[in-house]
């Protein structure tokens, strides 16, 4: 196993790279809370976005598998930049790096997670809710545990801000490509969540698979993609993901745009959700 000295900038991800195989991982929200406590600013939106770029650039590497660095624990769900405990950042709304560096990181995730030139595996070794169900969904094949929950979150989030909010971290534009219309509603607008093996009975993801075999359905996909061309497989993506890349130059910014001026609605002046507005 090697890991390159330039993705060990990346705080909330680990980046290593074995032969032509690049596995990121994603930290834990404990993980993360660690290097918070040491005055780490570690920022997954932005961190993964950057690291996926950096991989494009590497032709080294001919496959990227994204998975949660523990298995058996939730793929991170951070908190945002622009929250605090159960309440809204009390920074003015007109503080410039208000939100930016999270949603710019969620727009260079998604899009080079479409455009990159190589296959990117989702290994679901634990529950994707959130930002991380996002990437899943965004990843050109998808094998989970059977018993993973998968879920977005943001019609659900009264319990924490006080009110629901757009899904504007890639799921509203991502998740009807992956279910038909009205079950794309249902899991968006109710939150509804779903096992992996539901998702793989809708067609939504390729397998889900008991967790003892989840590295063996894994390690015999990236082995199958390894004895293909290179440049057959760099561009067979490049057609296949034309549609989604055109999905999310449609609506990736709106829906981000629109999740952002949610939270300056319900944001009271005293900083504090206002849900009477």
């Amino acid at each position: 196993m090697v890991t390159s000295v330039d993705y060990e900038l990346f705080e909330s991800v680990e980046v290593e790279i074995s032969g032509a195989v690049a596995t990121v991982s994603l930290l834990t929200t404990e993980r993360v809370a660690v290097l918070s406590a040491q005055g780490s600013h570690a920022e997954l939106h932005f961190d993964l976005g950057r690291a996926l770029a950096r991989l494009r650039e590497d032709d080294a590497v001919r496959v990227v598998v994204i998975t949660g660095i523990d298995d058996g624990a939730p793929w991170i769900l951070p908190a945002p930049p622009y929250a605090e405990g159960n309440r809204l950042d009390p920074e003015p709304i007109d503080f410039p790096d208000w939100m930016w560096k999270g949603f710019q990181g969620v727009r260079l995730t998604q899009q080079t997670l479409a455009e990159m030139e190589k296959p990117v595996i989702a290994r679901v070794n634990g529950d994707c809710i959130g930002f991380s169900q996002s990437i899943m969904f965004g990843c050109d094949l998808i094998v989970a545990r059977e018993d993973a929950i998968v879920a977005d979150a943001h019609m659900d989030l009264q319990k924490i801000f006080g009110f629901d909010t757009v899904p504007g971290d890639g799921g509203g534009a991502l998740v009807p490509l992956h279910m038909f219309p009205a079950k794309a509603m249902e899991y968006l607008l109710l939150a509804k969540p779903y096992t992996a093996a539901e998702l793989a009975t809708m067609g939504a993801i390729n397998y889900a698979v008991p967790p003892a075999e989840l590295d063996q359905v894994v390690d015999d996909m990236v082995r199958q993609l390894l004895s293909k061309s290179a440049y057959a497989l760099a561009l067979t993506k490049r057609v296949v993901k034309r549609r989604v890349a055109e999905q999310l130059n449609l609506t990736l910014d709106a829906a981000s745009a629109y999740e952002w001026v949610n939270f300056l609605h319900y944001r009271g002046s005293n900083g504090k959700p206002n849900v009477n507005l």
